[in-house]
């Protein structure tokens, strides 16, 4: 998965309902670009350089996995669909919405098309107040001067003025911090692992990983899963309860909730699927011994994939021990989760089926996805 990278965009409008601009312009960002973490107050500007209309000015963070030039690419598709043209002389004039790269992590890009960060930012007070307010202590990478620093030596004396009027981060309409626990859930290589880091991510969520890697009878199983299922399976269910009674009772007081890609009652089901009905009998008691105490997620989310997306999911993450994985296995887990899901009757459960979505490389299928969560 792409690390996504902190980017600051300084919007600014002076032409139509320009509050609305600015509004449309950072849903437009949310749709196609990132995640936006923090938004600025919004302030009242002269126009900078030409006779004008006064601007409204606002800062965001935004969190992307876009490169500088597609990003750029982007921010200016934006523009041009809320009604921004190409401008008629050679200087500034009003526009309805203008969307500029201030910083773009510490990178420092010099291109005909593209300078990183922005020349002028260190020049205009109605860019450099709205961002002290979401990146005060964020160092300038050319110039070695934090936000502040840049605001107390800035010679421009324009008025700054902040309205009263906030804009709304888009990623509000979800309510994952209504649940304490959110677990994540599917079948080998359904992606569960993904979607739990990305929500952690964008919505301030305490991360439980599933330790499965350092299990060292997963490789053994794999190539001889008669002789050692019973051996992984106790192994497993030993180890989830050590995790999973660790991260539950380590509270985070700056989180808002927790997410995990597994469920421990994975455990009851692949153990099902792989041992004797004899062993699994005598599986399922120690289970219900060991787990009779542990918390249920409030929200459980399981993520469906066809066999033929499982197998291409498997293959792309290269894992040599997983390579001869079987579609009949595969198919034997996912009958075995939807049967546990439809006799769950105290579980708060969603099932997904993505079989047809991307929603690590489409930010629209990611965003389908997270709508349908909290639908």
């Amino acid at each position: 998965m792409i690390l996504a990278k902190s980017v600051y965009i300084g919007l600014g409008s002076n032409k139509g309902i320009k509050l609305q601009n600015l509004q449309d312009a950072v849903d437009a960002i949310y749709e196609t670009i990132g995640t936006i973490v923090k938004i600025s107050k919004v302030y009242n500007t002269a126009a900078f350089g030409f006779e004008g209309d006064d601007f409204y000015n606002a800062c965001i963070l935004v969190k992307t996995e876009l490169k500088p030039k597609k990003l750029l690419k982007q921010l200016l598709r934006i523009e041009k669909d809320l009604g921004r043209k190409k401008p008629t002389s050679k200087g500034y004039e009003s526009r309805e919405i203008d969307l500029d790269i201030l910083f773009y992590e510490d990178e420092i890009v010099d291109e005909k098309s593209l300078v990183i960060p922005h020349p002028e930012m260190h020049k205009r007070k109605f860019v450099l107040q709205p961002l002290l307010d979401i990146a005060m202590d964020i160092k300038h990478p050319k110039m070695s001067r934090s936000v502040e620093e840049l605001m107390e030596e800035c010679t421009d004396d324009s008025e700054i003025e902040p309205i009263k009027i906030w804009l709304k981060n888009p990623k509000k309409i979800y309510k994952f911090s209504e649940y304490n626990f959110i677990a994540i859930e599917g079948n080998i290589g359904a992606g569960k692992t993904s979607l739990a880091t990305k929500i952690s991510d964008d919505f301030n969520a305490k991360l439980i990983l599933e330790r499965f890697a350092d299990n060292p009878f997963l490789p053994k199983f794999y190539k001889e899963p008669e002789r050692y299922a019973f051996t992984l399976e106790m192994s497993f269910l030993a180890d989830r309860y050590q995790q999973i009674s660790d991260d539950l009772s380590q509270l985070d007081l700056f989180k808002d909730f927790m997410v995990s890609d597994y469920d421990v009652h994975k455990s009851l089901i692949f153990s099902k699927v792989t041992l004797p009905e004899d062993e699994f009998r005598l599986y399922r008691k120690l289970f219900y011994q060991v787990y009779k105490d542990i918390a249920r997620p409030d929200l459980y989310v399981y993520l469906y994939q066809n066999t033929e997306r499982l197998q291409e999911n498997i293959k792309k993450r290269g894992r040599k021990y997983e390579k001869e994985i079987q579609d009949e296995y595969l198919e034997k887990i996912n009958s075995g989760y939807l049967s546990f899901l439809r006799n769950q009757t105290e579980l708060n459960v969603k099932i997904i089926d993505i079989s047809d979505r991307d929603f690590i490389k489409k930010r629209e299928d990611y965003l389908w996805l997270l709508n349908e969560i909290n639908h």
